[in-house]
């Protein structure tokens, strides 16, 4: 489930960064302001990422499909270790194949340097710049979640939190770092592309600063205030993290 939520993900950012940036595509001779192509870039991947969150695997698997998610929620003791090595083992895999069935389906195009498998890379600020906006964008992302999904009033809508956060990152800090978030999602696109440029950025920065986000939660709300690592727990599929809920938490 986990694999195939970040694959659909990867398929999408190729799929959608192909339509808008491609020369050849009629969509990007029609929209010549490269900020209005970001921006409808990251409204359809902030959709497709709540579309994921709320489907059926995606509230069944906890819908994180990110590695630094999984290891933030471990690291609150939410996630049994066999099954952190599992769910990274499937991100990574699920991003590569999403990226390698959207090169099947697209042929050249997908290489070009316009779409470039839609790879993330730092902006011309350098690896530099790049990592300071990976680790404070993963920090906002990862203490909305834990804010929302422990607030009874907000944790249905935890999903569309991160939807528009997503939307928003790629809309204005896309520029900085290429708005990664997610090492297998860098990973995915770097092995076909064969671009490993600043990589250590994407393996490191979302990483430590989800971390941080969850050890900034733990210091301010305390340990027994995160209830679930799943993003949406209003639903009847079986949880199978140290649950709080089915706990009474």
């Amino acid at each position: 489930m986990e694999a195939f939520g970040l694959g659909i993900f990867m398929i999408s950012a190729c799929v959608v960064t192909g339509l808008l940036e491609h020369p050849a595509s009629p969509a990007r001779r029609a929209i010549g302001d490269p900020v209005t192509r970001r921006v409808l870039i990251g409204l359809a991947m902030g959709l497709t990422a709540i579309c994921i969150i709320y489907s059926p695997w995606g509230k069944q698997s906890g819908a994180h499909i990110n590695p630094s998610v999984t290891l933030a929620f471990f690291r609150l003791g939410k996630i049994e270790p066999w099954d952190v090595f599992f769910y990274i083992c499937a991100q990574f895999g699920g991003a590569l194949a999403g990226v390698l069935i959207s090169a099947a389906a697209l042929g050249n195009s997908i290489a070009d340097p316009s779409v470039n498998y839609a790879a993330t890379v730092p902006g011309p600020g350098g690896s530099g710049v790049a990592f300071l906006a990976e680790l404070l964008i993963s920090f906002g992302l990862m203490s909305v979640v834990l804010v929302a999904t422990n607030t009874d009033r907000l944790s249905r809508f935890t999903g569309l939190f991160a939807g528009v956060l997503v939307a928003i990152y790629i809309s204005l800090e896309a520029p900085l770092s290429g708005m990664s978030m997610n090492p297998a999602r860098t990973f995915g696109s770097a092995l076909p592309a064969q671009l490993w440029t600043a990589l250590w950025v994407y393996l490191t920065a979302p990483l430590l600063g989800m971390l941080l986000a969850a050890e900034a939660y733990v210091r301010l709300k305390g340990a027994r205030q995160v209830f679930c690592a799943k993003l949406d727990h209003y639903n009847d599929k079986r949880c199978i993290f140290r649950c709080g809920y089915q706990a009474g938490g």
